[in-house]
């Protein structure tokens, strides 16, 4: 990420930076990977080491099905309603390894009354339907529809959504930092021409916070297992000023420019995201290929050392039957997918298409949760062998 800042700082790190009154503002250090990654400088009025109370931890997290087996999977989450009361309740789990998590969430609350701090995890949250704000020691950040919105581990957040209209949330947790794509940047990080993005399209918290206010403030900090129940009797949202490359920031799906080509080209071009073990692609509207024997439709692939999962969001994609707004489809490595009987041909002399899907590709095995268990569609490992291949491409059903 680039250099910020917001608020008032003091001309160097690490020096005398005094309160009105003349005590010092309390300085606080966020760094990742020990002091080899990214950093920011933050000057709060309170001590943010100073807690009033501390709660018993809550058991919280998702429980693997041991004996799913190895089969092609769709998840049919497209009618679903709220799935919880609040944001942390209705974070529903669906896939996991011991590298990421992907889950849904359409809390009914829209506005949280507590803070979340996510102790073991960066997370990317795709603002599929809703928009609202983003509310951080970092200061404020609006997000909409098509936002992915990353948070870097340790954040201290709220989200308030806007009463009115669907709220639905695609949330990957990553447990190594979620970064910009390595060879997009050049040796100082900038994003280089070629890359499908740069720092224009990135949205970084434009409006400081500084709370003074005193009370009871309860911040749920996810770790091993358990939610863990801080309170303070200051508000979180304390800061004068912070600076430096790590903080929560906003990139729309709609500002990725696709990578296009004469014959049909291989999902690397749609990367956005990389993490350990992971990464994270776009596919947008774009232009199909143009070779005059080209086929648009994506020949078939075997994975053999990666799961690839895809969260279909919005328009027509040809390749696939049966889905839904809002399905998930697990390919695992191991057995060969591609489009359904009938569709390779039909998308001869397509010219473009208007699809919109976020797609997580994972080099170690991914598992089915309990809760994924209610979405799952059993008929679909055979939906290859059942199609009529006289039907029509596939539309996701969109309002």
């Amino acid at each position: 990420m680039y250099y910020h800042k917001l608020g008032n700082i003091p001309p160097k790190r690490h020096t005398q930076f005094r309160q009105p009154d003349g005590s010092l503002y309390k300085e606080e250090l966020v760094s990742s990977e020990g002091f080899s990654g990214i950093y920011s400088n933050l000057y709060h009025i309170n001590p943010p080491t100073r807690i009033k109370q501390l709660k018993d931890p809550v058991k919280y997290g998702p429980k693997i099905v041991d004996d799913y087996g190895l089969r092609q999977t769709h998840l049919n989450t497209s009618k679903v309603g709220t799935t919880g009361e609040d944001y942390l309740d209705a974070r529903k789990v669906l896939l996991k390894n011991a590298d990421c998590s992907i889950a849904i969430c359409s809390p009914r609350k829209r506005k949280m009354d507590y803070f979340y701090k996510n102790a073991e995890g960066d997370e990317v949250i795709f603002i599929h339907d809703g928009k609202g704000v983003l509310i951080s020691q970092f200061g404020k950040l609006e997000i909409r529809q098509g936002d992915y919105v990353v948070i870097p581990r340790t954040v201290i957040y709220k989200f308030e959504f806007e009463e009115q209209g669907p709220l639905r949330l695609l949330i990957v947790e990553a447990a190594s930092p979620i970064e910009t794509v390595k060879r997009y940047r050049n040796d100082l990080g900038q994003l280089l021409e070629h890359s499908p993005y740069c720092e224009r399209d990135i949205r970084p918290p434009h409006e400081l916070i500084t709370d003074t206010s005193k009370g009871e403030f309860l911040m749920k900090i996810k770790k091993q297992g358990y939610l863990h129940h801080y309170v303070y009797d200051y508000s979180p949202l304390d800061l004068v000023g912070w600076d430096g490359f790590l903080w929560p920031y906003a990139f729309s799906i709609h500002d990725f420019e696709p990578i296009t080509g004469r014959i049909h080209m291989p999902p690397p071009i749609h990367q956005t995201f990389q993490a350990h073990n992971f990464v994270i692609c776009s596919f947008v509207p774009r232009l199909f290929d143009y070779h005059p024997l080209a086929i648009p439709a994506p020949y078939n692939h075997s994975n053999i050392d990666s799961d690839e999962v895809l969260y279909y969001a919005e328009g027509n994609f040809m390749s696939r039957r049966g889905i839904e707004r809002g399905s998930f489809t697990l390919h695992p490595g191991g057995l060969p997918h591609g489009p359904h009987p009938g569709t390779v041909e039909k998308s001869i002399g397509a010219k473009e298409t208007h699809e919109l899907a976020v797609m997580i590709d994972t080099f170690k095995p991914l598992y089915l949760t309990t809760d994924a268990l209610e979405f799952l569609d059993k008929n679909y490992p055979m939906s290859w062998t059942d199609v009529n291949p006289n039907d029509g491409f596939n539309e996701v059903n969109t309002p």
